[in-house]
């Protein structure tokens, strides 16, 4: 055995003591624990608020991190009481629509300025960005001026339509990078073979680009499915509110807060989510591991 080998393996020998148990314990199964737990525990809280009777959650005595006798009175009272299901259907459509919406602009601007390669696209696609970085606090001010003006206040198409301007952005930029990581010699060879733009965007760009795609998309709709500031400065009807706005309007009375329906809105609301991301979560790692790796 050659020299290198030896100090190779005497080297390799000295490091097993950074893989025995008490080791993986305080290097791995503790912080792993402690994050799993810290990311999981609101999401029980909201679970065992959900299903806990009044006279459970008014109580000052017995163990408020479980559940004595659960009830689905809170959903009952939330899903045939309230205009929830409205509600859901609103932020349904309203985030389907503008996610599309905004996944269409994005992937011509994201290939226009990557594949096209004009004078001045890296500036552009700065300018982008840089535009997803302004708060929404300060653009709902002209965006409901606009509103207004287009007699669109209190309707779905106010959110539909204000949605993308902060989807676009991000989404243009999350594109941009995985259309980099796509070889730009394929498409060198469908120019020389005769295939137009649009043939090599379509039938090219975004076959390779699905990933990249999915992860956008998936973006794109958790934000639109979330929002706060638009839907509550847009709607005032209860019928057309979204979910985040008609739970925190509609399920407090002044000070009283109505937490069994609140967290059962909460949950019913956070559910598509949660199954976007099951089905998706493959493609949406491999897209953003595209999107950022150049």
């Amino acid at each position: 055995m050659s020299k290198k080998s030896k100090d190779l393996q005497q080297e390799t020998q000295g490091m097993d003591f950074l893989q025995s148990v008490p080791r993986r314990w305080i290097t791995t199964y503790i912080p792993l624990g402690i994050f799993v737990f810290v990311l999981l525990f609101p999401f029980y809280w909201m679970v065992i608020t959900a299903f806990k009777p009044d006279n459970e959650l008014l109580r000052q005595t017995g163990n408020p991190f479980w559940v004595v006798a659960p009830t689905l009175a809170h959903f009952k009272k939330l899903l045939f009481e309230t205009q929830y299901p409205a509600w859901l259907l609103n932020t349904v459509i309203v985030s389907v629509v503008s996610t599309f919406a905004s996944l269409a602009a994005s992937v011509f601007a994201a290939y226009a300025i990557e594949r096209l390669r004009f004078q001045g696209s890296k500036q552009v696609g700065l300018g982008i960005f840089l535009a997803y970085l302004i708060p929404p606090s300060i653009l709902f001010i002209p965006l409901a001026a606009i509103v207004f003006k287009l007699g669109l206040f209190d309707t779905r198409w106010a959110l539909i339509l204000t949605y993308p301007t902060f989807l676009i952005p991000f989404c243009t930029w999350l594109l941009m990078g995985y259309f980099r990581s796509i070889p730009y010699e394929l498409e060198e060879c469908a120019l020389i073979d005769g295939a137009t733009r649009w043939e090599i965007l379509v039938k090219i760009i975004l076959p390779l680009a699905v990933p990249g795609l999915i992860s956008a998309g998936i973006f794109a709709f958790t934000l639109s499915w979330n929002e706060f500031i638009y839907a509550l400065t847009f709607i005032s009807s209860s019928e057309v509110k979204t979910v985040p706005v008609g739970i925190v309007t509609e399920l407090v009375d002044g000070d009283v807060y109505h937490w069994g329906a609140l967290m059962a809105g909460a949950l019913l609301g956070s559910l598509p989510v949660a199954v976007v991301y099951s089905f998706f979560v493959e493609y949406y790692v491999s897209g953003m591991t595209g999107a950022v790796k150049e």
